[in-house]
């Protein structure tokens, strides 16, 4: 996908200039890579992929067909307002002006990225951080509490980015920006918990037929489609849905690693041979990886500390020289439904004496595993200085796991991984690598009427018990072998810690205890030389933790900051 760019500035052209670029088009907002859109007094530039255009066309009542999904959601937005933005489903980022205001709207999950940043009397607002990046007037850096987040989560899951003064649009939300540098906000979605008492067997019903919708309006007319295929439940329901619901070829596409790591291939494979897929098993050695590291990583406008963003990238490669042009997956099924990092959250809050109201997103923070307890001893006495004024991470959580739209705690914990983790690291992850490729990825578990429904099934019917998922699980069990629906989740295994004593080993050296990391005084380095010999953690984790710092240390590099 290309990038673009929209600027509101008394010269809109020569701030276009300013980063670079020429504009394809300069006409309200200056669209840098991207085809600009006009309609009733407004006009546009993003990026915008609808699942319902024709519902939306049909509502509008005069417009042709075979209209661009943008210039759609544009029409739509002059003529209804948010209510209609509301009504659209797909991925979306878009930048509106009148002339006067520049607006801004993200889709309701977050499937597609948008920042902005302000520098003298000139708003620009960009779906990648590159063209915000290479601005000359925008005298950004480094932003360290952006840095602490990303080491406590491995993505950063709110409005900061990791530069200083550019900051990432909310999903579900409608950003105005004003020329005397005020902005106003409005929300058109967010999930509400309105409890459904029903039967489980109703639920089940009810689920299916939307699971059956939000598949089938994602697939390409008159294509092939792939499909990411892990085994688990989530990407196998996916695969069962496309088998069952398109008119042409479903091709699947599985992975796996060479060494000793325990993989999920006979599951694929079993999944594949149910729904008759043609069906493609990808082997990553770790010499792949250590390759492709440095440009993955340079392809996410956030870091994302997740070991498998070059398989994904090689697996969205290996769909794109099949000639597939639309990959779905089965991302969005741990948090709509409920997954692994709930259930020791709900132990915690029957076990607690703590009356502390912050002692839950503490518990919340510390579920993660990644660096958040060894901040004090990774971070530089100086970075911890600059940071003892920052607001506390609880603060990007606390308010989903508060008093809100939710009432139940399942629901909250639901809630807090959708708005975080799914809006700034699956999704995120997930477009920009399918991109790249020159794919498109559709997450049918993260559609709208689906995550609704899913807040309206009783939480005792997402968590049966010690069995997650139920209600979904329910919903396909005709669909898919009882081994698969009935299977504990596992996840897959990734060799972290033998690529980092093998194929990355140098590479990792030179780059965390180098000059330029050195300079950059991020880190204490004789934490980060510990870890590298093995010491100061148990071993299973700090693989896990050198990733995400090894990730971040590329991504400054890539972004040169």
């Amino acid at each position: 996908m290309s990038r673009w760019c929209a600027f509101l500035a008394d010269d809109p052209a020569a701030a276009v200039r300013a980063v670079g670029m020429e504009p394809a088009a300069v006409s309200g907002p200056a669209a840098l890579g991207g085809e600009c859109y006009a309609a009733e007094g407004y006009s546009a530039v993003g990026a915008v992929t609808l699942c319902n255009a024709p519902a939306l066309r049909a509502r509008l009542g005069d417009i042709p067909p075979d209209c661009a999904d943008a210039e759609t959601l544009l029409r739509t937005y002059a003529r209804f307002g948010i209510e209609g933005v509301a009504r659209a489903e797909g991925m979306f980022a878009l930048a509106i002006t009148d002339g006067t205001d520049l607006v801004l709207i993200r889709d309701h999950v977050g499937a597609r990225t948008l920042f902005y940043a302000r520098s003298g009397r000139t708003w620009a607002a960009s779906n990648s951080l590159r063209p915000l990046r290479n601005w000359p007037d925008l005298h950004t850096g480094l932003h360290l509490p952006s840095v602490r987040s990303f080491l406590t989560f491995a993505y950063l899951p709110g409005r900061d980015t990791l530069l200083r003064d550019v900051y990432e649009a909310l999903p579900g939300r409608c950003l105005r920006l004003r020329p005397d540098g005020t902005h106003t906000e409005q929300i058109f979605w967010e999930p509400t918990e309105i409890l459904d008492d029903r039967p489980a067997d109703e639920h089940a019903l009810g689920l299916r037929a939307l699971l059956e919708q939000a598949t089938t309006r994602r697939l390409p007319a008159g294509e092939p489609v792939g499909v990411l295929l892990s085994g688990g439940i989530d990407s196998s329901l996916v695969t069962a849905l496309a088998a069952k619901n398109h008119d042409q070829t479903v091709r699947s596409y599985s992975i796996a690693f060479t060494g000793t790591t325990p993989n999920e291939l006979a599951y694929s494979g079993l999944v594949a041979a149910h729904c008759h897929t043609e069906h493609r098993v990808l082997t990553v050695p770790g010499e792949s990886v250590a390759a492709r590291l440095a440009e993955t990583v340079g392809l996410l406008d956030c870091p994302v500390g997740d070991p498998l963003t070059v398989p994904n990238l090689l697996l969205a490669e290996a769909a794109a020289a099949d000639g597939v042009r639309v990959v779905l997956n089965g991302e969005g099924g741990d948090p709509v439904f409920g997954g692994p990092k709930n259930l020791p959250m709900l132990i915690f809050e029957l076990s607690r004496d703590d009356p502390d109201p912050h002692a839950r997103a503490l518990a919340y923070l510390d579920s993660y595993r990644k660096c958040y307890a060894d901040l004090p001893v990774l971070l530089s006495p100086d970075v911890l200085a600059a940071l003892d004024t920052a607001a506390p991470l609880t603060d990007l959580i606390a308010p989903y796991l508060g008093p809100g739209n939710m009432t139940s705690l399942l629901n909250r914990l639901l809630h807090t991984n959708l708005r975080t983790k799914g809006a700034h690291h699956i999704l995120t992850k997930v477009e920009r690598l399918t991109a790249a490729a020159g794919v498109q990825g559709r997450s049918p578990l993260f559609d709208r009427d689906v995550i609704d429904y899913a807040f309206r099934v009783p939480p005792r019917q997402k968590l049966a018990g010690a069995t997650e998922k139920w209600i979904l699980k329910q919903a396909v069990r005709d669909l898919l072998p009882t081994t698969i629906v009935d299977r504990p989740k596992s996840g897959m295994r990734v060799p972290v810690q033998q690529w980092l004593s093998g194929p990355l080993r140098d590479l990792g050296h030179d780059l965390l205890l180098g000059r330029s990391a050195r300079a950059r005084g991020l880190f204490r380095t004789d934490t980060v030389r510990a870890w590298m010999r093995g010491e100061g953690a148990l071993l299973p984790r700090q693989g896990g933790k050198l990733w995400l710092v090894l990730s971040l240390e590329l991504w400054l590099r890539a972004f040169e900051v």
